[in-house]
């Protein structure tokens, strides 16, 4: 009876827009008072502090302090100038240069919000302006962020990997091919859509722009190769490399294209810290709800049922895709992995799946979770910046909801998409 009380009062504070953060804790609290538990309650300080002690964690603020720098350095429009110069005049041309520019940002920003945000003040506009319409273009700006966590550096990949104990490094390398993938495929649906309303394209730019283009980007693109082949190196960590990138950003952005002035760093720094602590806040909130749902056995519980249901641990990923696709629709990315993964581990393990594997696939359910209705942030990001009715963009995204889904169940069930690179390279 309990437990029915606090999952009623979960649900009852999403649907009026709490944000997700309050409710894991205030739910968490709530149910240790009812349950009379007040050692648990006068211990979950301590469990709070101790979710954060991960060495791993450090890579965020400064994967974040990276793509702040790299904002305000001009990599961001250059890496945007370069798409167009290539891309751009093709039919359609400025929707795939969204989709491109997309994939370079991954390797920058690594969050499908922070991402969406951005290229919705950049794109959005730049498409009106050429005829496109404002559903489209914010459609394809929000859908192509999803991209994002899928590319290295990702945070969702590092917050997994923390939790799961699977190599960060490994992760990173297997997003690749997937995320390329999804770049792909957003690319021929893009292409479809285009000869059936007949898209404009830009002019074509000269050679001399060309070979201008390429070389002022050259800079921006060393910070992620940087950070691959450091890693795949063992010159460094992932954690390390987010050191290091956030130090190529500040010589790049100073001395390379010298948009970057120190009078902004304190604002960067500012930024930082608030996008970081709103983060954490999450990450700690997750944790003693996680800590709750381990009380109630329910990791146990979920064992016990799935594996009476199907030992076959192809079944058991379509079932997790299907039960993912829900929980995107109603939690943060980021919640759910934190609640989902310590109990979805012990079944992973049983049915002898590639952890790696099922990292990509869970990262990519729930972010896909940003494309979709009632609480998916990624929408109400993209519908605030854009100035479009939520209702218009919700109906204008679905195409790209179902290519989407589409990718995740080929990446599902030929695994060798998402493990090849990580083995070729013997991680």
């Amino acid at each position: 009876m309990i437990s029915f009380i606090v999952f009623v009062l979960f649900i009852l504070l999403l649907l009026i827009r709490i944000p997700i953060s309050i409710v894991l804790g205030v739910t968490t609290v709530v149910y240790f008072l009812m349950n009379g538990q007040i050692p648990l309650l006068e211990s979950t300080p301590l469990r709070m502090y101790s979710g954060l002690e991960n060495f791993g964690l450090l890579a965020i603020p400064l994967f974040m302090l990276m793509g702040e720098i790299m904002n305000e350095g001009g990599i961001t429009t250059r890496l945007v100038k370069f798409a167009r110069v290539f891309i751009g005049h093709f039919k359609g041309g400025l929707a795939y240069v969204t989709v491109v520019a997309n994939m370079f940002l991954a390797s920058i920003l690594g969050s499908a919000n922070a991402q969406a945000a951005m290229m919705s003040k950049v794109m959005v506009p730049q498409m009106e302006k050429e005829g496109y319409s404002r559903e489209f273009s914010s459609s394809i700006t929000l859908a192509s962020s999803v991209i994002a966590p899928i590319i290295p550096p990702s945070m969702i990949f590092i917050i997994y990997g923390t939790l799961s104990s699977t190599s960060i490094g490994a992760l990173f390398m297997a997003g690749i091919v997937p995320g390329i993938i999804y770049g792909i495929a957003f690319i021929l649906l893009i292409s479809y859509i285009g000869m059936k309303q007949n898209f404009p394209k830009s002019e074509r730019a000269t050679g001399s722009e060309m070979i201008q283009s390429t070389i002022q980007v050259i800079p921006a693109l060393l910070i992620p190769i940087t950070v691959i082949v450091g890693i795949l190196s063992g010159v460094f960590t992932a954690t390390e490399s987010a050191a290091v990138a956030c130090f190529l950003a500040l010589i790049v952005g100073l001395f390379f294209y010298r948009e970057l002035k120190y009078k902004k760093l304190p604002k960067i720094l500012l930024n930082t810290v608030i996008n970081t602590a709103t983060v954490t806040f999450l990450i700690i909130m997750a944790n003693i709800f996680g800590w709750m749902i381990a009380f109630e056995r329910i990791p146990q519980l979920l064992v016990d049922s799935m594996l009476s249901i199907t030992d076959n641990p192809w079944v058991f990923l379509l079932l997790v895709n299907i039960a993912l696709i829900f929980v995107g629709m109603l939690l943060d990315g980021i919640a759910a992995l934190i609640i989902l993964v310590p109990v979805m581990m012990p079944l992973v393990t049983a049915l002898n799946i590639d952890p790696v594997h099922f990292g990509v696939i869970i990262c990519i359910n729930l972010t896909i979770g940003l494309l979709t209705p009632p609480v998916g942030t990624g929408l109400f990001i993209v519908s605030s910046m854009a100035d479009i009715k939520f209702e218009r963009l919700v109906k204008a995204v679905i195409p790209f909801i179902i290519v989407s889904f589409a990718v995740l169940l080929l990446l599902t069930f030929i695994p060798s998409l998402v493990t090849f690179v990580p083995k070729w390279l013997g991680m």
